[in-house]
């Protein structure tokens, strides 16, 4: 996948970016920094662009 695709998040994960970036900008940082920052949040919060669904779970494989 290439650098900037935002194809392997859910539309959930895109929602919370595009309001983490609007929070950004009316506190007056550029679009491309607050754009930056907001994916940086989603992937910190929720590990990167992982669809959610079954098969998806943690542990020790048996």
């Amino acid at each position: 996948m290439p650098r900037g695709d935002k194809s392997a998040y859910t539309g959930k994960q895109k929602r919370q970016a595009r309001h983490i970036e609007q929070h950004y900008e009316e506190a007056g940082v550029s679009g491309k920094e607050a754009e930056r920052r907001a994916w940086a949040t989603v992937n910190k919060e929720q590990g990167g662009g992982k669809k959610s669904g079954s098969g998806r779970r943690g542990g020790k494989s048996h």
